[in-house]
């Protein structure tokens, strides 16, 4: 009874009083945590010795950080948490009401202890395992650094989704990938700080100017590639399933349902692409500290050569053809990264609709409760059930797999940032467009939010 009393009093940002906020105030908090977010990730580690981490870029945009800076941690421990606990409350390990307001609210605090848990852990293991280096005597004042700069990240996700637009994890990812693609497109600065063509666009046009077809046919492949990946999201993403709705009380209002494709949206592809960049990244720190494991060895430019790393992570295929370095073995490897994508986010996708009432018994409650129901049927939210219950899972299923099918397909075609990083930005701007356009419409007209339940 002790353990329940300490979740559910756990440290929190503390709700708006109102019932909801105008967009003022939402875009305010989004901006102000958005300016946060890249303060921190520009502080540098007090005591860094040697950051082995600073190659894996892949891994810090998946991660939503900036390894070597205060917030190298990122989004990791969030979402290590939030993953395992899926696991056992899916699973049945852990037996949590989430249907009860206080099943829900002992279901947060225990995600948030197991946040805390991994900010300190994964702490550690950066530090004592050599991915980021302490200096004589600074690896308490590291570990501490990072830390607080984990807890940051936190409370910083929990004002953003309490106070602004979206979640945090989906902000911080969506910034970091912004900042890559911005830098792989018109990026100028070289490795050693040196004015350079490093942009893929400035590749293009220099690659042209001297003559080099292959570079310049791999740098138009890379934003090719970009611009075809960003249209083919955001038409599968305005793909849905409406379901016909009558309001009982008032002949005549109708209106439409959405069930989108993507029904659980971007969170499946978010918890499988940072899953196996935890991987590899926990690979790496393996091999520094007692060299190859099962878990993988890296080639000097960061790149997994074997193990459980080399078969999660995606070959340059189209860019190996392109280049005349293609191998028979980045088929089987390409496959093998496909299979673990698109069944990854089945399972999250299905676990998440059942951990985030998102099911189609708590949907038919919810529009129940707002007075609404099909034409045709009697008001009763057992036949909303039973007939959303034919959209919700295949949709869920058909949608976990598309979106991880698409995700490991852009990454193999090699966009100017790796392509599931673009593909979960993509994801989010969309759907924080819908969200700032609902936010409009119900400030525009204020009884609509009544009607449809949202008051």
């Amino acid at each position: 009874m002790a353990i329940r009393d300490i979740l559910m009093n756990l440290p929190e940002v503390e709700k708006p009083l109102e019932k909801r906020l105008d967009f003022k105030t939402k875009l305010k908090w989004t901006l102000i945590i958005l300016a946060c977010f890249f303060v921190l990730a520009n502080i540098p580690l007090y005591g860094l010795a040697e950051n082995a981490l600073a190659r894996f870029e892949y891994l810090s945009i998946i991660l939503g950080t900036e390894f070597g800076s205060i917030t190298s941690l990122g989004i990791g421990p969030i979402v290590m948490a939030s993953i395992i606990l899926q696991l056992l409350v899916g699973s049945k390990i852990l037996n949590i009401d989430l249907k009860d307001s206080e099943g829900k609210k002992y279901f947060q605090g225990l995600q948030k202890i197991m946040a805390i848990f991994f900010c300190l852990f994964e702490g550690v293991i950066y530090v004592a395992m050599g991915g980021l280096s302490a200096q004589p005597g600074m690896a308490f004042i590291m570990i501490l650094q990072l830390f607080v700069g984990g807890l940051l990240i936190i409370f910083m996700d929990e004002v953003v989704s309490k106070w602004g637009f979206g979640s945090g994890v989906s902000l911080f990812i969506v910034a970091g990938v912004g900042w890559h693609l911005f830098a792989g497109a018109f990026g100028f600065i070289g490795a050693e700080g040196q004015l350079a063509a490093v942009g893929k666009v400035w590749v293009l046009f220099n690659s042209i100017t001297i003559g080099d077809t292959v570079s310049a046919t791999a740098a138009a492949a890379a934003i090719i590639a970009t611009i075809i990946i960003f249209l083919m999201v955001v038409y599968t993403q305005s793909i849905k399933v409406e379901v016909p709705l009558s309001f009982g009380r008032i002949r005549g209002f109708s209106l439409k349902w959405p069930l989108n494709f993507f029904y659980t949206s971007n969170i499946p592809v978010i918890l499988t692409a940072a899953l196996l960049a935890n991987v590899q990244l926990f690979a790496k720190l393996a091999e520094s500290k007692f060299g190859a494991t099962f878990l993988g060895s890296f080639s000097p430019e960061g790149v997994p050569i074997s193990g459980l790393a080399a078969l999660v992570n995606a070959p340059p295929l189209l860019e190996s053809i392109i280049r005349g370095s293609f191998q028979y073995g980045y088929l089987w490897q390409s496959l093998i990264y496909i299979a673990f994508m698109v069944a990854g986010s089945i399972m999250f996708a299905v676990f998440w609709v059942k951990t985030a009432g998102m099911d189609a018994a708590s949907v038919a409650g919810q529009i129940s409760s707002s007075g609404l129901q099909i034409p045709g049927f009697r008001h009763d939210p057992r036949v909303l059930e039973s007939i959303l219950d034919r959209y919700i899972m295949p949709l869920t299923i058909m949608g976990g797999a598309a979106v991880g099918f698409l995700a490991a397909t852009a990454d193999l075609m090699g966009a100017l940032v790796r392509g599931t990083g673009l593909l979960l930005a993509v994801m989010i701007v969309y759907k924080l467009y819908e969200d700032i356009a609902q936010q409009h419409t119900y400030d525009m007209f204020p009884a609509l939010r009544k009607i449809i339940g949202k008051e």
